[in-house]
């Protein structure tokens, strides 16, 4: 595994006080495609999602988004990592956590992003790519939307 990312998910006890429910290393990495692996940290269903209960469906979560809910992820892609244009139906926050990457959208725009620089993706079409020496590692939020009438996810 090349991506050890803890996580601490924080739940109540029998009395309303507040424990740690989860501390480990995620488990649940995966890779799609050549130098790119990612792993998700917590999920939820639901808008809003419900505070009720400890359940963790954050191993389940088999594709980018998980339409009408959350995804927190943690990716992490190695230069010349496999191209990847897409689109999801999402808002997504994206902080890159260290390395340097290139944001390619429509028409060649790239937008060169470096550590704590942050990006809202509105379901635009766009691509990761690592020119760099460095293995980058970035943290996305996707929160399910409705896209426009015409418009298609896809990838």
């Amino acid at each position: 595994m090349t991506l050890e990312i803890r996580r601490v998910v924080t739940g109540h006890d029998e009395n309303g006080k507040a424990v740690v429910s989860i501390d480990e290393i995620s488990k649940n990495v995966v890779t799609r495609r050549a130098n790119q692996w990612s792993t998700v940290i917590w999920a939820t269903e639901g808008m809003p999602p419900s505070l009720d209960g400890d359940r963790d469906i954050s191993a389940g979560i088999e594709k980018t988004i998980f339409p009408g809910g959350t995804v927190f992820r943690i990716g992490k892609l190695e230069p010349g990592v496999a191209p990847r244009v897409h689109r999801t139906a999402s808002i997504d926050y994206a902080i890159v956590i260290s390395g340097e990457l290139d944001m390619e959208l429509d028409e060649g725009v790239i937008v060169h992003l470096k550590p704590g620089d942050t990006v809202v993706q509105r379901g635009t079409v766009h691509n990761w790519i690592n020119n760099g020496t460095e293995p980058v590692v970035i943290a996305f939020i996707l929160i399910g939307a409705d896209m426009p009438e015409g418009w298609e996810a896809f990838g």
